[in-house]
């Protein structure tokens, strides 16, 4: 009886571990399925992320203390003689599982940028034409952000050097004038999904 319990549970711990990290998880997302745009859709959720990881632990755990804890003299005296094998889904294997998943969906954050492909920029360019723009950037929060921002900036042509901060909040890109423009890099940024907040030019 106490294994039937659990379930809603597990799955309510799967649930929060998700959310989590969803802020993170959707950019990949979406650079692999090539829907750049909706990329930032939840980064409103990071404020949340501290309170719904302590929410995936105390669910989890108090999931575990159901499969864990002795029973009662009253439950066993319940359990009858005949009564039938747990299925898959409430069996302690299950549990492991889903308890692996959500560790993972909640590091997903740290390893995120390793989605991402390495950034090749330009070696070819007239110095005497190179600026450098700080780009005041919003919307990212975490380390797969800011390789996301780097991809869709480096396929741009002229591209010297290219520095991206979520924590920051900012990029520091170099570029050749004469092969591409501050405006098609904010249009690059914008296709992340990530809003450009302004824009000052260093040198």
């Amino acid at each position: 009886m106490s294994s039937k319990k659990t379930n809603p549970w597990v799955i309510s711990g799967v649930l929060a571990a998700i959310s989590a990290s969803l802020c993170c998880i959707t950019p990949v997302l979406a650079f692999l399925a090539g829907s750049s745009g909706a990329a930032a859709s939840f980064s409103l959720i990071e404020p949340f992320r501290p309170w719904l990881i302590g929410l995936t632990v105390v669910v989890l755990g108090f999931a575990w203390y159901q499969k864990l804890r002795s029973r009662t003299e009253a439950e066993i005296e319940c359990v009858c003689e005949d009564e039938e094998k747990p299925s898959f889904w409430h069996t302690k294997k299950f549990l492991v599982i889903v308890t692996i998943f959500a560790a993972t969906m909640l590091a997903f954050p740290y390893y995120a940028d390793s989605f991402f492909p390495k950034t090749e920029l330009s070696d070819s360019i007239n110095v005497n034409l190179e600026s450098t723009y700080e780009i005041e950037i919003s919307g990212m929060t975490c380390a797969g952000c800011e390789e996301h921002v780097k991809h869709e900036i480096s396929q741009l042509k002229g591209i010297s050097k290219l520095d991206v901060s979520y924590q920051q909040e900012s990029a520091v890109v170099s570029f050749d004038e004469s092969k591409t423009s501050i405006e098609e890099i904010k249009t690059a940024v914008a296709r992340t999904g990530y809003k450009v907040e302004s824009v000052n030019k260093s040198k």
